[in-house]
């Protein structure tokens, strides 16, 4: 009898670890999926019934059947040459534009895809499967500047400055009144007396040297406060030739970035897209709009579209993309603010070297799978109880920026 029991509850344990370890499985496919969507589909495809460039895919795993979406993923052209009526169907639907094979995913990964469809689906208000939080905090515009002390500076000196006027006018009064002139200026009108006393201060030496320190301070402040603004573009937001919203694009639609700056993860620098990415959507769709048939005027001339720089760091400083979004796991609003919400964007960030260092002194360093900082975590953690940030790597060296 006992027997039977254990054996009962040995199937029971392994049906509930079978159940987990599946649970887990599909959470993780569905983590990969959202990536590979949002950098590969989302500029075509909404998880939704909302239809872009292509259909909606929500319920496209009952519509039809994983091997014939892997075909599909892998050759749509070869499906369609097949015969296959609804690949035909489909592609008469959407005035024949061809759908953008994908032969390297493997199986695994597309079903990864329609597992994040599934999730997204179920779910919509929660945030999608494997979402992985913040890297770390966004950089602040770092530690008080020297215009903040020098406020400080210039508001005690203004205080002692009225605390001296009002002392030497006492002083004044004091002397009035011992020189016997106090009854006969009783007399004499109260402005007037005013007016009499004001030269008086006026011509007092101390009076005379206190003000110019004071003119010369405020000057002083103001030319300071010039050169630090030199080479600082902060709220930046020129026009642009053809007008591009990222609110549409990157915000409601959540195109990803990575789909039009195509070196943000991989480069050094993010990239202008091209005119060919643009058509990549627009031969389909909005093409009689006038800022989309400023993109078809440039392919036809075969010059490119003078777009107008918005964030531009000095030659002296050397900046690497996939070093921090890639390698470091920042998010891109970390340094652009939140671009998704913008339909034209500006530079947010002041991206003064003082900035940067903050955040090198704030960040955490994204060490997680990464076996090349196991070493300088363990040698870290045996000196420091704190996390173990970029500074602590070399982040503030001057060679890191400037060589």
């Amino acid at each position: 009898m006992f027997c039977k029991k254990s054996t009962l509850v040995t199937f029971l344990f392994s049906i509930v670890l079978f159940l987990a370890t599946a649970n887990a499985t599909i959470a993780q496919d569905a983590a990969e999926g959202e990536s590979l969507f949002k950098n590969n589909c989302a500029a075509c495809h909404n998880t939704s019934d909302e239809v872009l460039v292509g259909p909606g895919l929500k319920g496209i795993t009952e519509r039809r059947p994983i091997e014939w979406i892997v075909k599909w993923v892998h050759n749509p052209q070869a499906v369609i040459a097949s015969g296959d009526k609804y690949a035909n169907e489909l592609y008469n639907k959407f005035n024949k534009a061809a759908m953008t094979p994908y032969p390297n995913f493997s199986e695994g990964q597309i079903k990864g895809i329609m597992a994040y469809i599934e999730a997204a689906n179920a779910a919509p208000a929660a945030p999608a499967a494997g979402a992985a939080p913040a890297a770390s905090a966004a950089p602040t515009e770092g530690a008080k500047s020297s215009g903040g002390m020098m406020e400080v500076l210039l508001v005690g000196l203004l205080v002692i400055m009225v605390l001296v006027l009002i002392a030497l006018l006492s002083i004044v009064n004091t002397l009035s009144k011992l020189s016997g002139t106090d009854a006969a200026s009783s007399e004499v009108p109260l402005l007037q007396r005013f007016s009499e006393n004001a030269k008086k201060l006026a011509a007092n030496s101390a009076v005379k040297t206190g003000i110019i320190v004071l003119v010369l301070l405020l000057g002083g402040k103001a030319t300071i406060d010039a050169a630090y603004g030199i080479g600082i573009h902060q709220g930046y937001a020129p026009e642009q030739p053809i007008k591009f919203s990222h609110k549409l694009h990157a915000g409601q639609y959540q195109i990803n970035c990575n789909y039009c700056h195509t070196g943000v993860y991989e480069g050094k620098g993010a990239n202008v897209p091209s005119a060919n990415i643009c058509m990549n959507c627009h031969n389909a769709i909005k093409r009689e709009s006038p800022e989309i048939q400023k993109i078809y005027r440039a392919l036809e001339n075969d010059e490119p579209i003078q777009w107008v720089r918005v964030h531009n760091l000095p030659d002296l400083a050397y900046f690497n993309h996939a070093q921090h979004t890639n390698v470091g796991g920042l998010e891109c609003k970390s340094c652009h603010g939140e671009i998704e919400k913008m339909e034209v964007v500006e530079q947010r960030s002041s991206l003064t070297m003082g900035w940067c260092i903050d955040c090198h002194r704030q960040t955490d360093v994204n060490a997680k799978g990464n076996a090349y900082y196991d070493k300088l975590v363990e040698i870290h953690n045996k000196d420091s109880k704190t996390p173990l940030k970029v500074q602590n790597i070399g982040g503030l060296e001057c060679s890191k920026c400037h060589y």
